[in-house]
């Protein structure tokens, strides 16, 4: 199996080297998995001068899952958009036409002293917030910065066609029927036409899931609800832009964003239909003020890799055992800065893999 590693910028490489350690000692002999990394981000400016160079979109579209660690840094503000180490990460999602955006968050109860909200509110936290990816503010044209009457103006623009929304609601219908069988869809109908559209298009294809209990929310309602009752949660579907915003706020629930996996899955990823490579990355960003100090949380980045194993691998138990083993390390004690509380271990990014990898061997 090929596995495109693109650890990028920051703090990404330091958490990648710990969870493709992770995969690899989960594995061991019994699948041969081919591990060849390729620069991205900043680090593909640095590497070919643009943030997606082709060879690494080449080894992306012919791998079988890609791991992906952080973009980001001191030109994140540059004018040239297509310099920005961000703007790799989007072309790459759009290339592959990764449009589900899967971010579970899920309280460990190890870490319930570690979110900032009450024990009462956070106890059994188990949400999937699952973000479109390809349209929305994000793609939409037109764009930019022009000049009215000797004053700029900004325009970006918020679309989305019938199909696109169609697309995401039926992933996210079928995952609620994995789960606990609720979908809450989160738009702002009451004030853009696009989200009119949006609620309109997941309430008709809703009548293909009469087992899964449909409600909607506007986005300011679910922001404040997230946080003033976040266990009646199971599944949120939600555009780019508002999936975004949500998915980080929810981080606070876990205790950390360093603890929040995702898996970006298109067609044929996870997703029925023609095969193409899920992209597995940490919700975190780069973090360049932390870079290279060893103090990163890795365990998002970890957990990512069991989402890999589990939709584009076809591993479900060597995935479990990593979840295992994230748990084990956690009951005991290991802690990194971000989660660190008084009477746990404080440890550093590399030591907290080794600990990971230890525990895989009691987590059966």
């Amino acid at each position: 199996m090929k596995i495109a590693i693109l650890p990028g910028d920051g703090i990404g490489p330091e958490v990648t080297a710990q969870s493709a350690r992770v995969l690899r000692a989960v594995v061991g002999n019994r699948v041969d998995l081919r591990m060849e990394e390729a620069p991205i981000g900043q680090a593909g400016v640095d590497a070919a001068g643009v943030p997606l160079p082709g060879a690494t979109l080449a080894l992306a579209q012919a791998a079988d899952a890609i791991l992906f660690g952080a973009v980001g840094g001191p030109t994140d503000e540059l004018p040239d958009r297509s310099k920005r180490p961000g703007s790799g990460l989007l072309k790459l999602r759009k290339s592959l036409s990764l449009f589900a955006n899967f971010r579970p968050a899920v309280l460990f109860p190890e870490l319930i002293g570690a979110s900032t909200l009450r024990p009462d509110v956070v106890a059994g936290v188990d949400m999937l917030i699952l973000r479109e990816l390809n349209g929305d503010l994000y793609f939409g044209e037109p764009r930019g910065v022009h000049l009215e009457n000797g004053r700029r103006v900004g325009v970006n623009t918020m679309r989305y066609s019938e199909d696109e929304v169609a697309r995401i609601a039926h992933v996210g219908f079928q995952a609620a029927r994995q789960r606990r069988g609720k979908l809450c869809s989160v738009d702002k109908a009451n004030v853009l036409e696009t989200m009119q559209l949006w609620r309109d298009v997941v309430t008709e294809v809703s009548r293909e899931y009469p087992d899964v209990a449909l409600t909607h929310l506007y986005v300011d309602a679910a922001s404040m609800m997230l946080i003033r009752a976040p266990k009646q949660f199971d599944v949120i579907v939600t555009g780019n832009v508002f999936g975004d915003i949500l998915s980080d706020a929810a981080a606070m629930l876990t205790g950390s964003i360093g603890m929040l996996p995702s898996a970006s899955l298109g067609i044929g990823a996870g997703v029925a239909g023609a095969k193409v490579p899920g992209l597995y990355e940490p919700v975190h960003g780069s973090a360049p003020d932390i870079a290279g100090r060893d103090i990163a949380n890795p365990l998002a980045s970890v957990l990512s890799a069991a989402m890999m194993l589990r939709h584009s691998l076809g591993l479900p138990e060597e995935a479990l055992r990593i979840e295992r083993a994230v748990r084990a390390v956690l009951a005991n004690g290991y802690r990194t800065a971000d989660i660190h509380q008084a009477g746990t271990r404080l440890v550093g990014t590399a030591e907290m893999g080794d600990a990971v990898v230890k525990a895989l061997d009691f987590a059966t």
